[in-house]
C-alpha cells in the first residue's frame, strides 16, 4: 500500500554544519550499533546479517561472487564490515562453495573461490575508523580520498571491471538523504558505470517506521552504559542522561528519515527519469526487486531495493 504521508525532504539535525562533530560521531556509532546488534529473544538476527542474506539470496550464492561491493556512503563504517563478514561466511559454507565428500580436502581448498570484496567510500572519509575496520578483515578496503556518489571516480570502477568483476553499489541508511535532483544524478551515474545497486533502510513512511524510531530512542537510554564502556567514552553518558541530546536527536532525525524515505515505486520513477545515456532502452536492461524483512517483531524491519543489470 502507498504511504498515507507524502515524501517530505525535511532537515535532520545531525546533518547541519553547526551540530558538534563529537555528538555526530556518537550518533553514527549508535546507528552502527542499531545495524549490528543482535539481542537474543528480541531479534531474529541483526539487520546487517539480514542484508547479507538478502544479497546472497537475491544475487544467489554463486552470482554474488561476480561482484565487488562499494559502499558509497559509508560514514563511520556503518554495517558494511559486518555485512562483509556475514556474507563471506554464508557463501563459504553454501553447497556451491564445497565439493562432494569424496573430494580430498586439499583439492577443495585449491579450487575454493576467493571471498567477496567490499570497499568503503564517502564524500567525507572517516579514514581512522575505516582503517581499523579494514585491519580486522582482508576482504575490506577503503578509499581515503573524497568520493562523490554522483561522480564515481573512473579508476575506482575501471580497476574492478578490468579484473573481471561487476560493480555493485551499496546505500545503507543513506539514499533517503538525497533530494530528488541529487538522487537522479546518483542513479544516472550508477546506471552508466555499475552493474547493480542496493538501497537498505531501517525505516519507512508508516506507523511502524515512526514507532521503531521511538524504540530506538528507548534502546539508546537502556544500552548507553554498555556502549559508553565499549567505546571508552563516558562523555556519551552525559549527553544521554544529564543532557539527553543523543536520544532526542536520534528519535527526531529518525522521524525525519522516515518522512524522507522513498517507496520502491518512487525509486523506480526516479530511475526511469534519471537521464541515463540510452534512455528507456538502457533502463529496460535492469531488473528491479524489493521487499522487507522483520528483525524485531512487530516494527523492526529492513526495507530493501535491489536493481541489477540483466
Amino acid at each position: 500500500m502507498a504511504p498515507l504521508i507524502p515524501r517530505l525532504h525535511l532537515f535532520e539535525v545531525a546533518d547541519q554544519p553547526w551540530f558538534p562533530d563529537f555528538l555526530r560521531g556518537y550518533m553514527q556509532a549508535a546507528l552502527t550499533a542499531a545495524w549490528t546488534t543482535h539481542i537474543p529473544l528480541l531479534q531474529t538476527s541483526s539487520p546487517a546479517a539480514i542484508v547479507s542474506r538478502i544479497l546472497s539470496t537475491q544475487l544467489s550464492s554463486s552470482r554474488v561472487r561476480d561482484y565487488v561491493f562499494i559502499d558509497f556512503c559509508a560514514g563511520g563504517g556503518g554495517p558494511t564490515p559486518q555485512i562483509e563478514k556475514h556474507l563471506n561466511r554464508a557463501i563459504s559454507s553454501s553447497p556451491a562453495s564445497t565439493n562432494s565428500a569424496s573430494t580430498p580436502s586439499y583439492a577443495a581448498a585449491a579450487v575454493a573461490p576467493p571471498p567477496v570484496q567490499f570497499i568503503l567510500t564517502d564524500l567525507h572519509p572517516h579514514v581512522e575508523l575505516w582503517s581499523a575496520a579494514a585491519a580486522a578483515s582482508s576482504n575490506l578496503t577503503y578509499v581515503k580520498e573524497s568520493v562523490d556518489a554522483a561522480r564515481a571516480p573512473t579508476d575506482l570502477i575501471a580497476s574492478h571491471k578490468r579484473s573481471g568483476k561487476k560493480v555493485f553499489r551499496l546505500f545503507n541508511l543513506a539514499f533517503h538523504h538525497f533530494d530528488d535532483t541529487l538522487a537522479r544524478r546518483i542513479l544516472k551515474n550508477t546506471v552508466e558505470t555499475s552493474d547493480g545497486f542496493g538501497i537498505f533502510e531501517l525505516q519507512d513512511r508508516s506507523w511502524a517506521g515512526f514507532f521503531s524510531c521511538c524504540l530506538f530512542g528507548l534502546g539508546t537510554l537502556a544500552l548507553a552504559p554498555y556502549y559508553a564502556y565499549l567505546w571508552g567514552s563516558p562523555l556519551a553518558l552525559v549527553f544521554t542522561y544529564l543532557i539527553p541530546i543523543l536520544p532526542a536527536v536520534l528519535v527526531f532525525d529518525g522521524w525525519m528519515s522516515s518522512l524522507r524515505t522513498r517507496t520502491p515505486e518512487e525509486v523506480v520513477a526516479l530511475l526511469k527519469d534519471c537521464g541515463a545515456e540510452g534512455g528507456e532502452e538502457e533502463i529496460a536492461k535492469w531488473e528491479v526487486k524489493s521487499g522487507r524483512e522483520t528483525f524485531m517483531w512487530p516494527v523492526g524491519r529492513v526495507h530493501w531495493f535491489i536493481a541489477t543489470r540483466k
